[in-house]
């Protein structure tokens, strides 16, 4: 009788399977996270001269478990020179060099390289400066005296009852003509605009070296009301980089004149919307100061028909604030009628009231109401029409 041979079999078996296990059963140790290498660098000079100790770190490497380890070289020769998280490292010579950051997770590696302009101990830095400018005057036909910022107004006094929307953009113009090569027989190569301070938009682990525009002078377009903070980044022949920051604030001031509004015959008081975008973010420093809402306005219509023993001609128009999430927060109603009459253009038959509310109100505090999309009413609950003479908005951030 036959026997049968089930060790030879059964040890072949066990091999195919072994040989299969990685294709069939998923390592999770090796899925653990995305494996991205980043490394910072930093000197005490902006422009590192030759024999400057650089500082390099690898902390914003991921996963940040303490699973990595760090391998750095600073030479190009692919062989390793420092290990660590971070490390130290000096050039004996000038030109542009390479540093490469590998990290493994033991299964896993990924790199980042980078390149470092290192400059001659003797070299002269160049100069940056942004030249500062401002408008004359703001829409009130104020002075505006400012020698460190650049000031823009945008005054639209000729809006439409059809366009009840505070949207428009403006063009500002960057110049950098003032900066300095170093010395007479160097140039600067780039002039290099970076206008959002807070994002790292190339990735470098460095928020404010992107190259947003470039070129001596820039027109920066689209700018809407807001305060904004831009940096100027330019490199001379030589290699060596200087910088400069400047702060904008783009205010705005938008006027509708002589518009109807109708009377409440329907029992509810009727309406006229006006769209505001409000900017307020302390991380980026981008906060509004005040919102002026200014409504003039005839005290008793011209065709306004009265009866004997009443005074139903004398009118009464409210400006009301709204959130983006449609919380009142302010009003005029409370403002009596012989207390109308604080405005250039209030007399013995014109009727002026104004909203102002303040910064802290489009914060994210308690109390406040923040910022984004917001929208300010005028209400009649008169029953009378009414021709209004001005309605004006102000965003003022400066």
């Amino acid at each position: 009788m036959m026997k049968l041979q089930f060790g030879p079999v059964l040890m072949a078996f066990m091999m195919v399977l072994v040989s299969l296990s990685g294709c069939i059963f998923e390592d999770e140790s090796s899925s653990s996270g995305d494996l991205l290498a980043v490394f910072n660098y930093s000197s005490s000079n902006e422009n590192i001269r030759v024999g400057d100790t650089i500082s390099f770190d690898g902390s914003s490497s991921t996963p940040d478990d303490g699973s990595l380890t760090y391998r750095w070289d600073f030479d190009g020769d692919s062989s390793v020179d420092k290990t660590g998280k971070t490390a130290e490292w000096s050039y004996d010579s000038a030109g542009v060099k390479t540093a490469t950051l590998t990290i493994s997770d033991g299964s896993r590696t990924s790199e980042q390289i980078r390149e470092i302009t290192i400059v001659d101990a003797t070299a002269v830095a160049p100069v940056a400066e942004i030249t500062q400018y401002n408008d004359a005057e703001d829409c009130e036909d104020n002075s505006i005296d400012e020698n460190s910022k650049i000031v823009v107004w945008m005054c639209h006094y000729d809006k439409s009852q059809s366009d009840r929307d505070v949207s428009e953009t403006t063009t500002i113009s960057l110049d950098a003509s003032n900066s300095d090569a170093g010395n007479p027989e160097e140039y600067i190569s780039d002039y290099n605009w970076d206008l959002d301070l807070n994002d790292d938009a190339d990735n470098d682990g460095d928020s404010e070296n992107d190259v947003d525009l470039s070129g001596e002078s820039a027109n920066w377009n689209d700018v809407e009301p807001g305060e904004y903070e831009i940096k100027l980044n330019i490199i001379n022949s030589q290699g060596l980089v200087d910088s400069d920051t400047i702060k904008i604030y783009v205010s705005y001031a938008a006027k509708w004149s002589d518009f109807e509004m109708g009377g409440n015959t329907s029992g509810s008081g009727v309406e006229l919307d006006f769209d505001v975008k409000i900017s307020y973010d302390r991380d980026s420093g981008n906060t509004i100061r005040k919102v002026v809402a200014e409504l003039t306005y005839p005290q008793q219509d011209d065709d306004c028909q009265t009866f004997p023993g009443t005074n139903n001609c004398r009118a009464k128009l409210d400006t009301y604030a709204y959130n983006e999430e449609d919380d009142e927060a302010g009003n005029t109603s409370n403002v009596g009628l012989d207390q109308r009459d604080n405005g250039d253009d209030c007399d013995d038959s014109n009727d002026c009231v104004f909203l102002t509310m303040s910064s802290y109100l489009f914060g994210d505090g308690e109390n406040t109401y923040g910022d984004g999309d917001w929208t300010f009413k005028i209400k009649n609950d008169k029953t009378n029409d009414l021709q209004v003479e001005s309605f004006i908005i102000r965003l003022v951030y400066v």
